[in-house]
């Protein structure tokens, strides 16, 4: 078992002060910190179990929540707001409120990438995170890290008209300014079969707009939407609502027309 240093305890007690909890067992602390790539190269325990379990408890939490507090909402509502308030970019965000990339183990190669910075590193930690303070303190407590923070974004999503189908908002967008239709791909595809993780980007005329993450390919496209609208409105408000860039197999078509070939 890896012995934990006095400097390492030391990150380990800030952070928990940030999380406002105290772990009996810091060792699963420290391990929730622990990416893969570390994992690998020092043969310790990472955090991706620990991910899956906070996961799991994310969306317990979440779901109970929101079950008694919009009693009158129904089952479609519910799950869109917790679509928003569980994805990455929300996780992600909570993770970089936390500083969590600078408590993060990463390999040297994770790091000069850019490992502490990325979003799914930070929204996957944070989870990791959830799952350590549900062994190390139970349900209670991981109820009430949860909602603090994240009651704001369960009150900002859920707010009226807020809701959403993402990819439906996506097409309508589009359509609005006579931009080709959306397209989704799968791009990657991790984790075993009873917890696979899909990665799908979505394209607009050949440019891609966004990707998303879920644990099926439904989810995985309703994030990837979102993220691409997201940044379709950023695009359209600076470029005074110009157009994306044509793809190449478009402006061949239109030269070929031109030229009547």
């Amino acid at each position: 078992m890896e012995q934990i240093s006095p400097q390492r305890e030391k990150q380990l007690r800030e952070l928990e002060g940030k999380l406002k909890t105290s772990f009996a067992n810091k060792r699963l602390l420290n391990q929730s910190l622990t990416h893969s790539s570390y994992g690998h190269e020092n043969k310790i325990p990472d955090n991706e179990r620990l991910e899956f379990l906070g996961d799991a408890i994310l969306k317990l939490v979440i779901s109970e929540f929101l079950y008694h507090k919009f009693p009158e909402r129904a089952e479609g509502d519910l799950t869109k707001i917790r679509a928003a308030v569980i994805s990455d970019e929300t996780l992600s965000n909570v993770g970089r409120k936390l500083y969590i990339g600078n408590y993060l183990l990463l390999s040297g190669n994770e790091k000069r990438t850019g490992g502490m910075r990325r979003k799914s590193n930070l929204a996957n930690t944070f989870e990791a995170v959830l799952g350590s303070v549900y062994l190390d303190a139970g349900i209670g407590k991981s109820r009430e890290l949860i909602l603090s923070f994240l009651t704001l974004e369960i009150e900002k999503v859920s707010s009226e008209g807020y809701i959403c189908d993402y990819k439906s908002a996506l097409q309508e967008f589009a359509q609005k300014r006579k931009w080709e239709l959306p397209r989704y791909r799968v791009v990657k595809e991790t984790g075993p079969k009873h917890r696979r993780v899909f990665w799908i980007e979505v394209k607009i005329q050949g440019k891609k707009f966004g990707m998303g993450r879920g644990r099926n390919k439904k989810e995985a496209q309703q994030r990837a939407a979102m993220q691409a609208l997201n940044r379709a409105k950023s695009e359209d408000k600076t470029a005074g609502k110009r157009p994306p860039p044509k793809s190449f197999r478009t402006i061949i078509s239109q030269v070929r027309k031109r030229i009547k070939i």
